[in-house]
C-alpha cells in the first residue's frame, strides 16, 4: 500500500500532499486502474472528457490534428504524466488529442465528480490545479503576441509549446512546408532560413513534411523570458 501511495504522490497535480491526506483520498475516491498494450488507443480526439487521466507507467503518444488533417503535432509523454487536464472543465470538455500506448502502459482515471471532491479535500490539490490552468492561460497570451510581432522561430516555438505539454518528448510537427509557410505567413526563403538557424542551434531537425523538436524547454525559452511564465504541475 505504501508503494502505491508513493506512486500517486509523484503524479502531476498530486505532488506536495502528505501521506495521511493521500490515504484519506484513496479511501474515499474511486480510482480506476487500466492497462493497455503497445499500439492500443487509450483516448480518441473528440471523446467527452469525463475523467482526469494519469499515465502511471509506460509511455504514450498524444497527437493533435486540425480539422482538414493537413497539420498534426504529436508528443511522447512518459509516466508520470497527466493527459489534457485543462479540458476537464470549461466550454470545451472533449479530448483534444488521440492518445496511443507507445509501450505496455498503465493509466489511472478519476471521475470528474470524484476529482472535484479531491480538489476540495486539500488546498494543495486545488493550488496545483489552479496553477496549471493559470500557466496555460498566460502562455496563450504571450504566444499570440509572438505570432504578430515575433521572429519566425518564436512563432514556431509558440505553436510547439501551445500544442504540447510540459515533459513532452520526441515532438513532431507534420505538415507540408508550403502549408507551413502559409500558416506562419512567411516567405519560403525566410522560413527555411529560420529552420536552418534553429537546426544549427540544436533545436530541431526538419524535412519537407516534418519538424522534429529536440528540446521543448529550449523552444519555450525562445519566447519572451520577461513575460513567459514557468510551467508548473
Amino acid at each position: 500500500m505504501s508503494s502505491m501511495f508513493e506512486l500517486l504522490m509523484e503524479l502531476p497535480l498530486f505532488q506536495g500532499v502528505s501521506h495521511d491526506t493521500m490515504a484519506r483520498i484513496v479511501g474515499n475516491a474511486k480510482f480506476h486502474f487500466l492497462k493497455f498494450p503497445a499500439g492500443e488507443t487509450i483516448i480518441r480526439a473528440g471523446e467527452p472528457c469525463r475523467h482526469i487521466t494519469f499515465v502511471i507507467s509506460g509511455s504514450v503518444r498524444s497527437t493533435v490534428v486540425n480539422n482538414s488533417g493537413s497539420f498534426a503535432v504529436s508528443q511522447l509523454l512518459r509516466a508520470p504524466a497527466v493527459l489534457a487536464p485543462d479540458f476537464l472543465f470549461g466550454r470545451v470538455t472533449a479530448h483534444p488529442a488521440t492518445v496511443v500506448a507507445e509501450e505496455p502502459t498503465s493509466i489511472l482515471q478519476i471521475s470528474k465528480a470524484d476529482y472535484i471532491s479531491i480538489l476540495y479535500a486539500d488546498t494543495v490539490f486545488m493550488f496545483n490545479y489552479l496553477n496549471l490552468l493559470s500557466v496555460n492561460a498566460q502562455k496563450a497570451q504571450v504566444g499570440i503576441l509572438s505570432l504578430t510581432t515575433g521572429d519566425v522561430d518564436e512563432r514556431i516555438a509558440f505553436w510547439i509549446t501551445a500544442l504540447t505539454q510540459k515533459g513532452g518528448e520526441d515532438i513532431r510537427l507534420t505538415c507540408r512546408s508550403r502549408e507551413l509557410c502559409s500558416l506562419f505567413n512567411t516567405p519560403r526563403s525566410l522560413f527555411v532560413a529560420a529552420l536552418e538557424g534553429m537546426k544549427r542551434r540544436g533545436l530541431l531537425d526538419f524535412s519537407n513534411t516534418e519538424l522534429r523538436i529536440r528540446d521543448r524547454d529550449a523552444m519555450l525559452a525562445l519566447l519572451n523570458s520577461s513575460s513567459e511564465p514557468s510551467e508548473g504541475a
